[in-house]
């Protein structure tokens, strides 16, 4: 994307380019993946060219929350996958190749290849207690 460019998901929002669209409503737009990692795979997209979470009204992430579980029932009904991953970059280290907010509805099925990979680190009683002191006084 060149810079002070529309993204192609403020694109594909401002009907410039076609999707295949599942859902839409004044504030967010759904549509399939054009390079979907399983049948079904939705990106749910905010109208408003917002690139971070952090960065939404209360009012789209209120409608995010209305509107996501809507999305992976009817995903889960039609494609009949045993369940979903949701998804979510938020920021470039995260891992977020557009800049616009965006949750990918991936429908999972046994054995579908699919994985994730996980680090977890282990913590102290007392580190957790002291991180979530800063976070809850921010």
């Amino acid at each position: 994307m060149v810079a002070g460019q529309p993204s192609i998901f403020a694109r594909i929002a401002a009907g410039e380019i076609p999707c295949q669209k599942v859902f839409e409503n004044d504030l967010l737009l759904a549509f399939l993946d054009i390079n979907p990692l399983s049948e079904g795979h939705t990106l749910l997209i905010t109208k408003r060219a917002v690139e971070r979470v952090e960065d939404l009204t209360p009012e789209e992430a209120a409608e995010i929350g209305r509107v996501l579980p809507v999305l992976v029932r009817k995903i889960l009904a039609v494609t009949g996958a045993a369940g979903c991953n949701i998804l979510q970059n938020n920021g470039r280290v995260a891992g977020q190749e557009v800049p616009h907010v965006h949750f990918h509805i991936i429908p999972r099925r046994e054995g579908d290849g699919l994985g994730f990979r996980w680090k977890p680190q282990r913590r102290s009683t007392e580190e957790l207690e002291a991180l979530a002191a800063r976070i809850r006084a921010q």
